[in-house]
């Protein structure tokens, strides 16, 4: 079973022979991105690395029913939809997959769960169904050890008083929010914070004006008054996520690999250092599909991904014309 291969990949020769599988399995057992690939003329014969498969405009998920195999969904993830029009649906056949992943990749870069508080300042999440990243936040607030550790919606003066109480204690505190609520809270709240790590997932979700990553920081450093703010690079297209420990530049676990695009055509890649969109390989994403074509653009710096932003349009140049 592949499923088995994937959390123990541990070189990039083993990455890329599994990824090559995967691109096979999915090529033949789902439909949707077998009619892309066909239209494509990318047929597995002619798939021979990573650079040549192909990956599916995220907007798929908008309009297609993307699952590999015959397994019913036992879950839907939905997006926020907060940019109008259809919101994407991750059709999730194994949950199993899912909490295997985020658990595997957290404990990579910060442990084992249960030894932090979990603190989720998450409000426009949790005021709709269908969000993996409550479900992650949820999965690790019960895995944590402390009794203190939940969600909190709008009530940012106990969360306040239980940030400071339990920072002062000591205790190891995780600190996860939208960006929108990180700026509300240190704009009503000051804090001194030395056993805390404060992470954004991202998103001001239309409450207020886009901020750029570096702009954002220094605000929320201030407020908190940390030497670094944590980030989270995920979306409800997949099961993975990659992480930044506050430089801006955001590492994959083993799993999940970045390629970087032309942004003039979409079905080329370029090389590390030049800006472009972003393609993401995730191949926890078996029974969906693992090889994703993002609206985000980037550039690999330092060994890791720079996110940088969204394309101007929401459609992805060169890649609408290939929709389906």
């Amino acid at each position: 079973m592949l499923e088995n291969d994937i959390f123990n990949i541990s070189n990039e020769d083993e990455f890329e022979t599994l990824a090559l599988e995967v691109f096979n399995h999915q090529f033949k057992n789902n439909r949707v991105y077998n009619q892309y690939c066909s239209l494509l003329k990318k047929r597995p014969s002619a798939v021979n690395s990573i650079r040549d498969i192909p990956f599916l405009p995220i907007e798929f998920f908008k309009s297609k029913k993307l699952i590999t195999g015959n397994a019913s969904p036992e879950i839907t993830f939905t997006s926020s939809g907060t940019t109008g029009g259809n919101t994407s649906k991750h059709y999730v056949t194994s949950l199993k997959l899912y909490e295997k992943s985020f658990l595997k990749a957290f404990e990579k870069f910060y442990g084992n769960p249960e030894k932090f508080v979990f603190l989720a300042l998450l409000p426009s999440y949790l005021e709709r169904t269908g969000s993996s990243l409550i479900y992650m936040a949820d999965a690790l607030i019960k895995l944590s050890s402390h009794k203190e550790s939940g969600f909190y919606l709008n009530d940012i003066g106990a969360l306040s008083e239980k940030l400071e109480a339990l920072d002062k204690s000591g205790e190891k505190v995780f600190l996860i929010g939208v960006s929108f609520a990180l700026l509300d809270l240190v704009e009503s709240y000051q804090f001194n914070l030395k056993n805390t790590i404060v992470m954004e997932t991202g998103g001001m979700k239309g409450r207020r004006k886009e901020m750029i990553r570096e702009e954002l920081h220094s605000v929320l450093k201030k407020g908190f008054n940390v030497d670094r703010i944590h980030s989270e690079y995920g979306m409800t297209e997949l099961l993975s996520q990659a992480y930044s420990n506050g430089n801006g530049i955001f590492d994959c676990p083993p799993w999940m690999k970045i390629l970087i695009r032309d942004p003039e055509d979409a079905l080329s890649l370029i090389p590390g250092g030049k800006t472009g969109g972003i393609n993401v390989i995730d191949l926890a994403n078996i029974n969906s599909c693992s090889f994703i074509a993002t609206q985000d653009l980037g550039r690999i710096k330092n060994s890791g991904i720079e996110i940088l932003g969204r394309f101007d349009n929401s459609d992805i140049r060169g890649c609408n014309l290939l929709l389906l």
